[in-house]
C-alpha cells in the first residue's frame, strides 16, 4: 500500500510541475513592482478559459499532493 501511495505521490508531483509550467505568465512592469501594484487594484478580472481551467487543475493536484503525503506518513508510522 505504501508503494502505491508513493507512486501516486510521484506522479502527482510531476503533474503539478507540468500544470504550473503550462499556466500563462502574468508579466508586471517595473513601475507596478515599485509602487506595490496599486494600479491593478480595480483592474483585476476573473480568470476565464484556459487560465481558469489551469488554476483549478493546479488546486486539485496540490490538494491531492497533500492528501497523498499525509496518507504516506500515516501508513509509514503504523
Amino acid at each position: 500500500m505504501e508503494n502505491l501511495i508513493l507512486n501516486l505521490l510521484l506522479i502527482d508531483s510531476i503533474l503539478i510541475v507540468i500544470a504550473v509550467m503550462m499556466q500563462p505568465s502574468k508579466q508586471q512592469d517595473a513601475l507596478s513592482a515599485l509602487s506595490g501594484g496599486s494600479g491593478d487594484l480595480f483592474g483585476k478580472q476573473k480568470a476565464r478559459g484556459f487560465e481558469a481551467f489551469m488554476q483549478k487543475v493546479t488546486v486539485v493536484l496540490g490538494t491531492l499532493f497533500f492528501v497523498f503525503a499525509i496518507a504516506l506518513v500515516y501508513l509509514s508510522s503504523h
